[in-house]
């Protein structure tokens, strides 16, 4: 049996660090490899991603165009009838509350659709903010019902 004390590194795979700055015997000593002063020989030196030195930014430069719809877009949390038929009985009623308490979905408040994944062999009398056509058919041939609260 392996416990944790005996677990260590493959042979070779693991190595000193160099120790920078450590005198001019070292090989490394007084600038460390980092060059004569500047912003970059400074600790925490250097210029934040996508700048330019001061010339207008490619990301600036570029024209925007087109509408992006995600702002208004209907966001929703799926469930398939798969799902459905293994968490609740036959003739239960299903909403977003029996979904939340049974840990179906996360949130309360974010309207779910149910899609067509998956075999529906029981009557479920289903409430959601919508439907798939093809959950639609499912549910009526397996004698449910649906309503889009």
């Amino acid at each position: 049996m392996i416990t944790l004390q005996d677990l260590h590194p493959a042979e070779g795979s693991t190595h000193k660090n160099k120790r920078l700055g450590q005198g001019p015997g070292s090989g490394k000593g007084k600038t460390a490899g980092k060059g004569h002063k500047g912003d970059k020989s400074r600790t925490g030196g250097g210029v934040r991603p996508g700048f330019e030195g001061g010339q207008m930014p490619l990301t600036r430069r570029t024209p925007k165009r087109g509408f992006n719809n995600y702002r208004f877009a209907k966001v929703f949390q799926t469930v398939n009838l798969g799902t459905l038929d293994k968490k609740f009985d036959a003739g239960a009623e299903v909403d977003a509350e029996a979904l939340f308490n049974a840990r179906v979905i996360r949130k309360k408040d974010v309207p779910v659709k149910i899609l067509a994944d998956g075999e529906l062999n029981k009557a479920l009398k289903i409430k959601a903010g919508a439907f798939s056509a093809e959950a639609v058919k499912k549910i009526e041939a397996a004698g449910g019902t649906h309503e889009v609260a």
